[in-house]
């Protein structure tokens, strides 16, 4: 029996890549008067649902994905959380 997952999955820049669109909000933001903002980074983030026969296999499917796909590994990080959606249960009409 398969099981039903929601996957919420963060990509964002490796710290050692340099960030143009973060550097630019970061300036962006001081000019608005926000100086006590001091580093700024910006990511992708990204929402779906698969079915998996267990957590184990849904979580290597991720990687896959992840590392196929959604982030590029020379330049990205991810990560990401997974919950299992409760399959609903159908009453009968009485």
């Amino acid at each position: 029996m398969t099981q039903k997952y929601l996957a919420q999955i963060y990509v964002t820049l490796r710290p050692s890549v340099l960030d143009p669109a973060g550097t630019a909000v970061q300036s962006g933001l001081q000019h608005m008067g926000y100086d006590n903002v001091e580093r700024v980074r910006i990511g992708k983030y990204v929402e779906l649902t698969l079915t998996a026969a267990g957590e184990s296999e849904a979580r290597e499917q991720l990687d896959r994905v992840c590392d196929q796909l959604l982030a590029n590994p020379v330049i990205e990080n991810y990560r990401f959380d997974l919950t299992e959606i409760p399959v609903a249960v159908e009453t009968a009409a009485a």
